[in-house]
């Protein structure tokens, strides 16, 4: 059974039809910018936009780069401000005409990871380590996500980790693998001394240079790639719109 996932993102909106019984993208994936400013009126449009270019029909998942409570944002770090407390997802279900599913995007690619990639079969302490635009993270104990967790935002040396260590900081001030290695390196020791997990999984669009840069971590834990890679999001959305979002079903509005 196909589904369509939607990955929002800070610099890109992409999406493509998922099968869900193998964790695989059936079509070529579509990306289009952000807008900018990335308000809920222009993000929606790019979202009916991509989702009108996809055959498949039916409930549509959405993964948004913010706290989401039962499809209501609750935060804004790296998207409009005039997002927070807009439910995304009965906007999202009235411009595509469909019922959708929206919720955190680190949680989207965390699900996706810990389902058919690096963290199947996995139990214990996994954390999956989102790094682009900002760092997404999705906290799993036994197989069970802990939603919302948002620890690209914890204070690292007076500022939010993701200021210093986020994959668009390394674009931005042109740092080679090795100097963003340490930064990621004292930003994932943080997360160690703070939950001691059994494995890390790193993804976001660095993961397909993960030899460039995991044999510099130090970090005690053990810090695997992403199967998936940036891929995680869509898929994870994909599963969301066929089994609702975590911590609380909700498809915004139309009747699945």
């Amino acid at each position: 059974m196909d589904r369509l996932g939607i990955d929002i993102g800070g610099t890109g909106i992409k999406g493509a039809p998922v099968d869900l019984d193998r964790g695989a993208l059936t079509a070529e994936r579509r990306r289009i910018l952000t807008p900018s400013p990335a308000t809920p009126t222009a993000v929606a449009g790019v979202v009916a936009e991509l989702a009108a270019g996809f055959p498949c029909d039916g409930p549509i998942g959405i993964t948004f780069p913010a706290v989401v409570r039962r499809g209501v944002v609750e935060s804004a770090a790296n998207v409009d401000p005039s997002w927070v407390g807009v439910d995304a997802a009965a906007l999202m279900s009235e411009r595509t005409g469909r019922p959708t599913t929206v919720f955190n995007d680190a949680d989207a690619a965390g699900i996706a990871e810990m389902r058919f990639g690096a963290g199947r079969g996995r139990l214990g302490t996994v954390i999956v380590v989102t790094f682009g635009t900002g760092i997404g993270t999705a906290l799993f104990t036994d197989g069970h996500l802990v939603p919302n967790t948002e620890l690209g935002h914890l204070e690292l040396r007076g500022r939010d980790a993701e200021r210093r260590a986020a994959a668009s900081v390394k674009t931005a001030r042109d740092w080679s693998w090795k100097t963003w290695a340490a930064h990621a390196d004292e930003y994932l020791g943080l997360l160690q001394r703070l939950l001691s997990p059994d494995l890390i999984i790193i993804g976001g669009g660095l993961s397909k240079d993960a030899d460039r840069f995991l044999p510099r971590l130090t970090v005690g834990a053990e810090v695997v790639a992403a199967l998936l890679q940036n891929d995680a999001g869509i898929v994870g959305a994909a599963i969301g719109a066929s089994e609702g979002s975590p911590g609380g079903n909700r498809s915004g509005g139309l009747a699945a």
